[in-house]
C-alpha cells in the first residue's frame, strides 16, 4: 500500500544542473524527465514536489526548486531520471523570511 503524501513538504532545495553541449530542447526534456519522477514519486505517497525549473540556455543549465523531506529524495528523484546535477542546497523562498524585528 502506497504511504500517504504531504501536502506541503518541508525544506524547499535548490538543484543547479549543468549540461555542456546541450541545447535548450534538450534542457527541457531533462526538466520533464525531472518532473514526471517527481511526480511518480508523490503518487508513489513520498513527501517531494517539484516547485519550479529555471532554463538558462545561454549556460547550457537549469536550475531546480524542489520541496522534499530530505535531500536523499531529491537524489533519488535525479537517479530514477537519469540526470546528473551538480550541486544540491537548502534554500529559502521570500515567504519563508520573517521580516526583521518579528517573530
Amino acid at each position: 500500500m502506497a504511504r500517504r503524501a504531504v501536502a506541503n513538504p518541508g525544506q524547499t532545495y535548490l538543484v543547479e544542473n549543468y549540461h555542456p553541449g546541450l541545447g535548450e530542447g534538450e534542457l527541457k526534456v531533462m526538466v520533464a524527465r525531472i518532473r514526471d519522477a517527481v511526480a511518480e514519486m508523490t503518487r508513489d505517497g513520498l513527501s517531494i514536489r517539484q516547485v519550479r525549473s529555471t532554463i538558462v540556455p545561454a549556460d547550457e543549465s537549469f536550475l531546480c526548486l524542489i520541496n522534499a523531506t530530505s535531500e536523499q529524495l531529491i537524489r533519488d528523484a535525479y537517479a530514477r531520471a537519469g540526470i546528473s546535477f551538480e550541486r544540491i542546497s537548502p534554500a529559502l523562498s521570500e515567504e519563508d523570511q520573517t521580516p526583521e524585528g518579528e517573530s
